[in-house]
């Protein structure tokens, strides 16, 4: 108990260090708090993978490196619009408004359950994976072997897809 906490003091300790890369990585304060805040609950919450004798401080950059650049690529990927239509046509529209149905509010009630029900060592890699994250990013972050990643989110679709079955539409 006593490691954890000189651990938890240690990476408050570094915060002032870490604010200036967050501003830099960021050019935004509101956003460089955010990282900020995000890398401090991550490595608390990952403490046990820090190897006690290492660099702190190089670790944390890294941590706060790796959450900016997949905050970007999820925004990148959250933005990319991609239009088959002839002339651009719905790219070019200044808003489309689509009616919510119940029915698709029933569907996704049943999928959110369906995931919800996955046990967490299924569920995690393939929310994450769902969220952008490459397979290798998962199994770093997870420490897991690649293989083990792919084969769990591989068995939470077949879990999905099994429990979603009334909605497959052949």
């Amino acid at each position: 108990m006593g490691t954890v906490i000189n651990f938890q003091v240690l990476v408050v300790n570094m915060i002032a260090s870490l604010k200036p890369y967050a501003i830099n990585l960021t050019k935004n304060m509101d956003d460089a708090h955010d990282l900020l805040q995000e890398t401090v609950y991550r490595a608390l919450t990952n403490h046990e993978k820090y190897i006690e004798g290492t660099n702190l401080k190089a670790w944390l950059f890294t941590i706060m490196k790796n959450i900016f650049i997949n905050n970007y690529r999820r925004a990148a990927k959250r933005n990319t619009l991609i239009d088959t239509t002839d002339n651009l046509y719905f790219i070019n529209m200044p808003s489309i408004n689509m009616a919510h149905t119940g029915s698709g509010n029933l569907m996704l009630e049943d999928i959110n359950h369906a995931i919800d029900s996955l046990s967490d060592e299924y569920r995690v890699p393939f929310m994450m994976h769902f969220e952008g994250f490459k397979y290798h990013e998962i199994a770093e972050d997870l420490d897991l072997p690649l293989g083990t990643v792919k084969s769990r989110i591989f068995f939470a679709r077949k879990e999905l897809k099994n429990q979603l079955d009334a909605y497959d539409p052949s």
